[in-house]
């Protein structure tokens, strides 16, 4: 099987596809690039891929419905590309299960950086999934299941969660009651820093903590550290 990894390319410029297809089979990618939803879908039908960037403006179908259909699909990673300095674009995009974003218009070794290191973590993800610590990890009545990326709520019915989400779980069950700075968690997230508005972090545990029930007004389970960040408040058992 061809290792080299595959991505679907969605945006309605051409001369953006074209650029971004020459650039990235430049460095050892394979493309294929849709212009809007209903190709998306048609090569999404035929193609096993890596990793979606993913235009947030586009005609017809928006990006966040084809975000929405394809989470899904499976749980690849999504990239968007959103207008430049808009950061109502990058926050509904990350709360529709985006792994990172990039503003238009952007520098394609940018881009390039930000899709290794989507499909770095990705690849340590599955695995620590196949070889890694395989424990079921238990917290404040949750259990999470690596192995099969399962999170059971107390009640024992299942809370599906995107890549992101899940990554921003184990990130935080791995140093439980250690307060993890925005910058810290990007990093091990994403591997950059962020910048003086990027609310990347804050979208992301707002979302998380819908799925844990945990009240962001209140909340118990993952709490705010004002000027420091957030701490998952809870004793985790591996069992």
């Amino acid at each position: 099987m061809d290792a080299t990894p595959h991505l679907l390319i969605v945006d309605d410029d051409r001369e953006i596809r074209e650029l971004l297809s020459r650039f990235l089979e430049r460095n050892h990618f394979r493309v294929t690039a849709a212009r809007d939803g209903k190709e998306a879908r048609r090569a999404w039908s035929i193609g096993h891929y890596q990793l979606v960037v993913l235009d947030l403006m586009l005609p017809g179908e928006g990006g966040l419905e084809i975000a929405r259909w394809l989470r899904g699909q499976d749980d690849v990673p999504i990239i968007m590309l959103t207008a430049m300095s808009d950061e109502t674009d990058r926050i509904i995009g990350l709360e529709f299960g985006a792994d990172d974003y990039v503003a238009k218009p952007f520098n394609p070794r940018e881009l390039l950086a930000r899709i290794r290191a989507v499909l770095r973590r990705t690849g340590e993800s599955n695995e620590r999934k196949q070889a890694g610590d395989s424990r079921t990890i238990r917290f404040s009545g949750w259990t999470l299941e690596p192995t099969r990326r399962r999170l059971i709520n107390p009640d024992g019915v299942e809370v599906s969660l995107t890549g992101g989400e899940y990554d921003l779980l184990m990130a935080l069950l791995d140093r439980a009651n250690r307060v993890l700075t925005r910058d810290m968690l990007l990093e091990l997230l994403r591997g950059r820093q962020a910048g003086p508005f990027d609310r990347a972090i804050d979208v992301a545990v707002s979302r998380l903590r819908r799925k844990l029930e945990d009240d962001g007004r209140n909340a118990q389970l993952i709490k705010t550290v004002r000027g420091g960040g957030y701490v998952l408040a809870a004793e985790v058992e591996r069992v």
